[in-house]
């Protein structure tokens, strides 16, 4: 069965004008993201039963025990990565893909895994409906990246790590970032990770965030 396209109505784009206001007064500055967050229909990835929610600035449930992030979240680690168009990233955690098509729309050309099976088989086929048809889609381990597909020149996290996988480490290019939030509490704190050119790395700390769990191995099909 085909997948409709939702409508994009002008009360939807006069409530993303307003959700990126919020967000910029929260502190979000850099006008590639907040005009990634206008263009790009947060509506799309809710139930048609919710969509009174899609522009409050709070996470949602989604479905499988995950939830589509905060806009301010997503546009706080979306800032930290300073994307270049052209530059290849591993998102951790597709869920709804709603933070997939904000990488994209800055210009990144996008790796997301989803250990999720309900999850990824609804965003690898929505996210082409919508347009999204470069980024690429993946059922697996985020702890163990795709090293078959780097080295990336950005990574982010959309869940809560307990510690910080060597694996995604091994597959940053020499000055490339990771943004994840470390944590294996209730709060968590975000997180950069620079791998320098002699393989060293620097991190640093920006204050503290709430995500739901990064999980290893892939999830159970039923």
């Amino acid at each position: 069965m085909a997948i409709t396209k939702p409508t994009d109505s002008y009360r939807h784009q006069g409530l993303r004008k307003l959700l990126v206001q919020t967000i910029r007064q929260k502190g979000i500055s850099d006008p590639a993201v907040l005009d990634a967050i206008l263009k790009v229909p947060r509506h799309f990835f809710f139930d048609s039963s919710f969509l009174e929610y899609a522009y409050e600035d709070k996470p949602f449930a989604i479905g499988a025990g995950q939830t589509i992030s905060q806009p301010y979240t997503v546009a706080f680690q979306s800032e930290l990565l300073q994307i270049k168009k052209g530059e290849r990233v591993l998102e951790i955690g597709t869920g709804s893909g709603y933070q997939a098509c904000i990488l994209a729309e800055l210009g990144a050309r996008v790796f997301t895994i989803e250990r999720q099976k309900l999850l990824f088989d609804r965003t690898s086929k929505f996210l082409p409906s919508l347009g999204y048809v470069t980024i690429k889609t993946f059922y697996g381990d985020g702890y163990k990246g795709l090293p078959a597909f780097g080295p990336f020149d950005k990574m982010i996290v959309t869940a809560a790590a307990p510690y910080v996988p060597d694996e995604l480490l091994k597959q940053l290019k020499p000055g490339g970032t990771l943004v994840i939030p470390v944590g294996a509490d209730d709060v968590q704190i975000m997180t950069t990770i620079t791998k320098l050119a002699d393989n060293t790395f620097e991190t640093k700390e920006y204050g503290t965030f709430r995500f739901v769990p990064m999980l290893g191995d892939k999830a159970s099909e039923k």
